[in-house]
């Protein structure tokens, strides 16, 4: 997915990112049908089969809604994410051939949630996509009432957040890396594409860690409304995300416990 007009260069960075995910989503699993060719069209959907999802092997798609166009999909974007679901038409439409690969619909989720891997990557896919969105939304808007959605950048020895305080965002470093601080004391890393600062957000606590960037860090946020949203409409989703943060608090216990053992002769 790109959208349309001038995008800042962690956008692009993003977007390259995110076009590589579907491909990896539905690795391993048969296509439902030989890929379908549609030559241009006003509105797409009109000739897709129900219940399918597609990748866009070959081709160019404009997305509109209101009959303003907001972004274009290509070449390894999925398609049909949006069926089933009371949202704003969104018309695709396109003025050259168009070559799709079709899966079934159930067929990809059932195989994206046989594996944790598929289930972390998906959650990566909506996240950042909606990101993207409520970033242009907010490079739109006039500076007094720009949301607090979208990107941020911090220089290695920045707090991306402090112990103590409140819960409002969740992150997921884009590029860079960090380390979670309790009390002073190093607890963990946090690497390129994790999800952090969800566990305050779900207790409705305040963070229980300060992550201090390593090295220079570009961070996306998503307000944790949205984020809690995200994970109402898709338990799976949140599922998964609760066992990586299980695991997570695992390897923090084992950890505390090491540095309470006694040193030995």
């Amino acid at each position: 997915m790109y959208l349309l007009g001038e995008q800042p260069a962690y956008a692009d960075q993003l977007i390259n990112r995110l076009q590589g995910i579907p491909a990896q989503l539905l690795e391993g699993l048969t296509p439902a049908a030989s890929a379908l060719e549609v030559k241009g069209t006003d509105d797409l959907e009109d000739a897709l089969p129900k219940q399918q999802l597609f990748i866009i092997e070959s081709g160019l798609l404009h997305a509109v809604v209101d009959d303003k166009p907001l972004f274009y999909l290509q070449e390894g974007d999925l398609l049909g994410l949006r069926q089933g679901i009371e949202l704003p038409i969104c018309r695709y439409r396109s003025d050259e051939a168009i070559r799709l690969i079709p899966y079934s619909r159930s067929a990809v989720f059932q195989h994206i949630h046989a594996d944790q891997r598929r289930q972390e990557l998906f959650t990566q896919y909506l996240i950042g996509q909606t990101a993207l969105l409520s970033d242009a939304l907010a490079r739109l808007k006039q500076p007094e009432i720009h949301p607090t959605t979208g990107f941020q950048h911090f220089a290695a020895g920045e707090e991306l957040i402090h112990q103590g305080d409140d819960a409002d965002n969740v992150f997921i470093i884009i590029e860079g890396h960090a380390e979670a601080i309790v009390d002073g004391q190093k607890v963990g890393d946090v690497q390129r594409d994790e999800i952090f600062g969800a566990m305050a957000v779900f207790t409705q606590e305040k963070r229980s860690a300060t992550v201090i960037a390593t090295s220079p860090c570009t961070v996306m946020l998503i307000p944790k409304e949205q984020f809690l949203g995200l994970m109402q409409s898709n338990p799976k989703i949140a599922h998964s995300l609760i066992e990586s943060m299980a695991r997570r608090i695992d390897l923090l216990n084992k950890e505390v416990t090491r540095l309470r053992l006694p040193l030995t002769a």
